[in-house]
C-alpha cells in the first residue's frame, strides 16, 4: 500500500490535470489540485528550511568537515529572517525603509553580484578548455564565441569600423543570436520537451521507480 497509494494519487491528478486543458468542466478538478498544490509547497518550504538548520546543527555540533561553512548559514538565515518577521513596523518585510530591504540592498545584492562576478573568471577559464579548435565543429565555436565576445563590447565595433555598416562584429554578433543561436535554442527546448512529457507520462503510468521509494 505505501506503494500503490501514491502512484494511483500522481495517475489521478496528472491524468485530471490533462483532461481539464482539453474538458473545461474538468477545470473545478484542476482549480482544487492547484489549491492543494500551493498548500503542500508551503508546508515544503518550512519542511526545507527545519531540514536545513538540522542538517547545519548537526554538522556542527559533531564537528564534521567545513562545519564553519555551517555557523555561516545558520547565522546568515537567522540575520536576514529575524529582521524580516520581526522588526518590520506592521509593513510588508520588502517595502523600502525596512530591515529587510535594507539588509536585501546592502548586503545580498552586493554579495550576489561579487558571486556572479567571480563566475565570470571560471567562465573564462572552462571556455579556455572547451573551446580548443581539435575539429571543425570546435572550430566553428571557438570563431563563433570570438564573434559574440567581440561584438557585444565597443571594442569590436571600433576594431572593424573600416567596414560598411551591417558587416561590423556587432552585427556579426546580432546575427548569430538571431539566426543560428535561436534554431538551436529552439531545437533544444523540443528536446526538453519530449524529455517532460516522456518522465510525465513515466510518473502517471507509474514506471518511475523513484516515485514507490525504490
Amino acid at each position: 500500500m505505501r506503494r500503490e497509494v501514491p502512484l494511483v494519487l500522481t495517475a489521478m491528478v496528472g491524468l485530471t490535470m490533462i483532461i481539464a486543458h482539453f474538458i473545461p468542466p474538468f477545470n473545478i478538478l484542476k482549480d482544487m489540485f492547484e489549491d492543494w498544490f500551493f498548500i503542500i509547497a508551503a508546508f515544503a518550504i518550512y519542511l526545507g528550511v527545519l531540514n536545513l538548520l538540522r542538517v547545519n546543527a548537526d554538522k556542527i555540533y559533531k564537528k564534521r568537515r567545513d562545519w564553519p561553512f555551517g555557523v555561516v548559514v545558520i547565522l546568515g538565515f537567522l540575520v536576514i529572517t529575524i529582521p524580516g518577521l520581526f522588526f518590520s513596523g506592521g509593513r510588508s518585510f520588502s517595502e523600502l525603509g525596512t530591515p529587510f530591504y535594507y539588509l536585501y540592498i546592502h548586503v545580498y545584492y552586493p554579495l550576489s553580484a561579487t558571486m556572479f562576478a567571480l563566475l565570470a573568471f571560471f567562465v573564462a577559464s572552462a571556455s579556455y578548455r572547451a573551446f580548443r579548435a581539435r575539429n571543425v565543429e570546435a572550430t566553428m565555436l571557438l570563431v563563433a564565441a570570438f564573434v559574440l565576445m567581440l561584438g557585444r563590447v565597443p571594442i569590436g565595433d571600433w576594431i572593424t569600423a573600416w567596414l560598411p555598416e551591417g558587416y561590423r562584429l556587432g552585427n556579426a554578433a546580432d546575427w548569430i543570436m538571431d539566426f543560428p543561436q535561436t534554431a538551436g535554442q529552439r531545437a533544444i527546448m523540443m528536446g526538453i520537451a519530449l524529455g517532460v512529457v516522456s518522465s510525465a507520462l513515466r510518473v502517471i503510468l507509474g514506471l518511475e521507480k523513484a516515485m514507490g521509494g525504490d
